[in-house]
């Protein structure tokens, strides 16, 4: 079976536009039910982006207390693929320096995302 890497918009979005915890609480038990299949994870660069806050919501506050610990993978184990993401983006000529350093700022899940996933095989899903 598949097994999905998630980028923090999943969750923002849902939370915020489609799917409130209010509303329609069955997409988070099944988001819950996913992930203690490990069919769906994330990394610990997700979890920052999420929960690294100083005023918590109610999308962090549930990614706390409801999602197992180990759903956030931690990505220092690709470090060596985000290095070649890296040297990939910074000689790219499709895209301006600023993009480029936007994307390769250290606590942004995306490269870390695409890093992992290549590393361990995965689908992302954003």
């Amino acid at each position: 079976m598949a097994k999905y890497l998630l980028d923090s918009n999943i969750f923002i979005q849902a939370h915020r536009m489609h799917y409130p915890f209010d509303v329609v609480p069955s997409f988070w038990n099944k988001i819950l039910e996913l992930s203690n299949k490990g069919i769906i994870i994330s990394i610990d660069k997700v979890k920052k982006e999420l929960c690294d806050t100083n005023n918590p919501d109610q999308l962090s506050i549930w990614c706390v207390d409801e999602l197992n610990t180990s759903f956030f993978a931690d990505s220092t184990s690709c470090v060596d693929i985000y290095s070649q993401i890296a040297i990939w983006t910074h000689s790219s000529t499709h895209f301006q320096q600023s993009a480029k350093d936007e994307f390769l700022a250290t606590d942004l899940a995306d490269p870390w995302l695409i890093a992992y996933a290549k590393k361990n095989d995965l689908t992302i899903d954003a």
